[in-house]
């Protein structure tokens, strides 16, 4: 065999090994669309792969369609905001391991005008006041966090707005719904963390404001979870676990509350709480 052939055959032998290595080292995560519309993934990913040397893959989707994603063993790591359907996904065996990572709070928004007068309220009486009034709302109407805290919020109300005719029922992320509520006049519920990157891109032009905020009742929590591999054989376990140790970690949680849109902060860190 000659140098040249040698050499050949050693960088063929080289790249054989290297490539299932990088094959491995890719995690799949399944998440909520408000961690990729705010701008957190796109901020955050560069340094967990610079941390860690994982590649990150994900897909953004309402928190129902994740937990169904990961349900199929479609995923190996779960980053999410339903506290109540993650605990009933973990209780059933699906998922392992599941930790706060950080939090911030839903809204309401709607026209300049607020034209049902309900800033000021709290939540539920704002919502009754929406109702009685038949005015606009629109709902993602998706099975993600938001649309899960939403109709949560409307039963503590002692109200069920499903058929009714003001409510309309978007199936859309949280960007599009909320720019149907623009379109129509309508109110909506979205997490501050979209709402604060919606209102950006609007600037000026936008016809919403928020009319309802600082309730108990609107408090966010996210958390990662790992899919259970004594379900899903093929999960990436070790690569998962680094993938959650990573966000609880100090220097993370501080990334976390140092990330800001327009001077303002979009989620805070609250790991181990």
């Amino acid at each position: 065999m000659n140098c040249l052939s040698k050499s050949l055959f050693a960088a063929l032998l080289a790249a054989c090994c290297v490539l299932p290595a990088q094959a491995a080292d890719t995690l799949m995560m399944a998440t909520t669309t408000s961690t990729q519309d705010s701008g957190l993934l796109e901020f955050l990913n560069p340094v967990f792969k610079k941390d860690t040397g994982i590649d990150l893959k994900w897909v953004a989707v309402g928190t129902g369609k994740a937990l169904e994603i990961a349900k199929n063993c479609d995923a190996d790591v779960l980053l999410v905001h339903a506290p109540a359907a993650e605990i009933e996904f973990v209780n059933a065996g699906h998922g392992i391991d599941r930790r706060q990572i950080m939090y911030n709070d839903f809204v309401i928004v709607g026209p300049k005008a607020d034209p049902a007068k309900v800033s000021g309220k709290t939540t539920a009486e704002a919502l009754k006041t929406i109702y009685d009034a038949k005015a606009g709302f629109v709902s993602r109407g998706d099975q993600s966090g938001t649309h899960k805290a939403e109709i949560g919020l409307w039963k503590a109300a002692g109200l069920n707005p499903d058929k009714e005719t003001f409510y309309i029922s978007a199936g859309q992320g949280m960007m599009v719904t909320l720019a149907i509520a623009a379109e129509k006049g309508a109110y909506a519920m979205t997490d501050r963390g979209t709402w604060i990157t919606f209102a950006n891109k609007q600037g000026d032009a936008n016809p919403l404001e928020i009319v309802v905020q600082g309730d108990k009742a609107l408090f966010n929590q996210y958390s990662v979870i790992t899919v259970n591999p004594a379900q899903c054989p093929n999960v990436k376990k070790e690569l998962a676990m680094k993938f959650e140790d990573w966000w609880v970690k100090p220097d993370t949680q501080e990334l976390i509350a140092n990330y800001k849109l327009e001077g303002k902060q979009l989620f805070f860190p609250n790991a181990g709480k």
